[in-house]
């Protein structure tokens, strides 16, 4: 194994923090979890990524999930570029725009009516507003380890109790912005029942990752999305699928497809972009029609259906579409790697997300997922880096395996896996 050097990306950290806070523009880029200096990232093709002193890596990040296909697909390039001769932005409606949003719903049947926006945050945030002025109710259960963007609403953290009231988890976010959510422990049927039969009448939604990807990969208990339904029909409240990281990932049609449960709104991200900048929220066409022009629910973008997304989002869901073996050929290939982890080592995948937790117990939620030893995750992200596999630098994310990973890259990082644990596992 050659010694790699990062004497580049040393000097463009140093410079990207004279500019940024903590050198990058989104925080876990800074590689604090895991130490040492963050990789510059110069260009990336299929499965593979090139940082900036020449290093090549395996990559599983993925652009954390949306390429699906991989780094720069040829369908995609060849889509974007198209579009691009023809303009980059109108703030005005095209034809694309109706033609990705009825692959969106052949892929969604719950989806009738949606909106574009620019983010996943976005969709999110506006998805609880409309939910809020269908259901004319304020408040919010979401769960604990389920990340659904940098919402200040959402933006809380659980006290010990079964069910704790929002306290705002960062500076900046006003008290009386997370009044409204209820935070529960993901997986735990019994809390969100408790909560409903106190405060279901006052509760506007219930918002979820049908698999929670933003604390490690945690697939949802047996019967816990099915209760979700039962309970929120019961109650008036909108149900909610954050499936920005499963959405077009799990399945063609998300987790909702792969474990059968309608929402009643789902948000998407990136992926339905080609990993462009975009999103999506729909669901029922009553509740949607809630929304301005037709509505009162106010919510608008200039970049919302913007065209270089769009023809790069239809570029990868007509391939998605036209050769559904990619998700068989995905779940082989991610098992085969989970399988490469030792004793004493949890690895929880769900298709092509998986999460390697340096713990022995089960993570099923949250407070299972913080005993994994992050020191341990930390030292084994820098094996691996050595070695040219590049992971998501956070014990509390998830990986994902792309079309574009060969069986032969499954087995090298599979031997470098290997590799790693034994260095971890000797005196």
């Amino acid at each position: 194994m050659r010694k790699r050097s990062y004497k580049r990306s040393g000097a463009a950290f140093k410079e990207a923090l004279r500019h940024f806070p903590g050198g990058v523009n989104s925080p876990v880029r800074n590689f604090a979890g895991v130490g040492g200096t963050p990789v510059f990232i110069a260009r990336g093709k299929g499965s593979h990524v090139w940082d900036v002193d020449g290093n090549e890596y395996i990559d599983y990040l993925g652009s954390w999930g949306p390429l699906i296909l991989g780094h720069a697909p040829a369908n995609v390039v060849k889509a974007v570029t198209t579009a691009l001769k023809n303009g980059s932005s109108f703030g005005a409606p095209t034809l694309l725009e109706s033609e990705l949003a009825g692959l969106v719903k052949e892929a969604f049947p719950s989806i009738k009516k949606m909106r574009f926006v620019s983010s996943g945050t976005e969709a999110t945030m506006s998805a609880i507003r409309v939910a809020r002025g269908f259901t004319k109710r304020d408040g919010v259960v979401k769960f604990i380890g389920n990340y659904h963007g940098h919402v200040d609403g959402l933006l809380v953290q659980a006290g010990s109790g079964l069910a704790t009231f929002g306290v705002p988890s960062s500076p900046g976010v006003p008290a009386s912005f997370a009044q409204n959510t209820i935070a529960i422990p993901y997986n735990n049927l019994d809390a969100v029942r408790t909560v409903c039969k106190a405060k279901g009448k006052e509760i506007a939604c219930i918002i979820v990752e049908p698999v929670a990807g933003n604390v490690g990969v945690i697939p949802p208990a047996p019967g816990f999305l099915a209760g979700l339904r039962e309970l929120t029909a019961k109650y008036g409240i909108v149900l909610i699928f954050d499936e920005v990281i499963t959405g077009f990932r799990v399945a063609f049609g998300g987790a909702q497809e792969l474990y059968g449960v309608t929402p009643d709104m789902t948000c998407l991200g990136k992926i339905i972009g080609g990993g462009l900048s975009v999103g999506c929220y729909g669901g029922r066409e009553d509740i949607m029609n809630c929304v301005s022009p037709v509505g009162q629910v106010y919510q608008a973008g200039t970049l919302s259906g913007n065209p270089l997304a769009v023809a790069a989002g239809l570029a990868m869901l007509r391939h998605l579409k036209s050769h559904p073996e990619i998700y068989a050929q995905l779940e082989e290939r991610t098992a085969a790697l989970a399988a490469s982890a030792p004793a004493g080592i949890t690895v929880n995948r769900v298709g092509s997300m998986f999460t390697f937790f340096f713990t022995g117990g089960a993570v099923t939620d949250y407070e299972s997922a913080k005993r994994s030893d992050t020191a341990r995750f930390a030292r084994f992200f820098r094996l691996m880096l050595e070695r040219g596999v590049y992971l998501a630098p956070s014990q509390f994310e998830a990986a994902f395996v792309s079309a574009a990973h060969t069986a032969a890259d499954i087995r090298r990082t599979a031997e470098a896996a290997r590799e790693a644990f034994t260095i971890l596992s000797s005196p």
